[in-house]
């Protein structure tokens, strides 16, 4: 199946539980080929289409109406797994449920953990995984229970328990450009914002780490996972 074909939904033998119908998105080619192969081995599980990128995930969603959508949130060029992941979750039709989110990726940053959540992923798993686990997963995110790696679940209880600085949307981006080595006039050309704005930014960001210099707010950041 090309990430473009996609099943529509079927009728249901009266008596029986539906599969949970499942898109795949991932880049990977090879990767959305070894999944579709695992999960062919599970009952109640059906794969009705695949996606290699975050706009083809919004337009095959759209026509098959997945119950759960298994999404990496590293997509190449394009719109990536978090974006795809809000507007999967809050763009559904009139009257049509909105999918539930698996996040299913490599990354455990606190950064890419809280994106994820915060855009409305109802779990999120590591690639690493065995095939048990995220069978589990997915029969629980169709069902509305949340679904954590245990790593990931270790880092969302470590941050209620010390809670972390709280940085904007915009925050990050910035410290995520501070960390590439750019300068102001850099960062605002690349945010499309003006050195003022960056400033005023840094100072928050400086603020909140418990900084004063650049490179200290890049170190604990990176000492404190918060970039992606």
């Amino acid at each position: 199946m090309s990430p473009s074909d996609a099943l529509p939904p079927g009728p249901v033998p009266a008596g029986s539980v539906p599969p949970v119908r499942l898109l795949l998105c991932d880049d990977h080619a090879v990767v959305r080929a070894g999944l579709r192969a695992l999960l062919s081995s599970t009952d109640g599980i059906e794969v009705v289409g695949e996606a290699g990128g975050g706009e083809e995930a919004l337009a095959v969603a759209a026509r098959v109406r997945p119950d759960v959508v298994l999404m990496d949130l590293q997509l190449g060029d394009g719109m990536d797994g978090v974006t795809a992941t809000r507007r999967l979750v809050s763009g559904a039709a009139p009257g049509a449920a909105a999918p539930r989110v698996l996040v299913l990726t490599m990354f455990d940053t606190d950064a890419d953990i809280t994106r994820a959540i915060e855009a409305g992923a109802t779990g999120y798993l590591l690639k690493a995984e065995r095939p048990e686990e995220l069978f589990a997963a997915i029969r629980d995110a169709a069902s509305g229970r949340t679904a954590l790696s245990a790593p990931v679940a270790d880092r969302v209880l470590a941050q209620m328990r010390s809670p972390r600085p709280a940085l904007s949307e915009r925050e990050r981006d910035i410290l995520q450009q501070l960390a590439r080595g750019l300068g102001n006039r850099e960062i605002a050309r690349a945010l499309f914002i003006s050195e003022a704005t960056v400033k005023t930014h840094l100072g928050r960001i400086y603020g909140k780490l418990g900084v004063d210099t650049r490179s200290g707010a890049v170190a604990v950041a990176n000492e404190r996972r918060l970039l992606p």
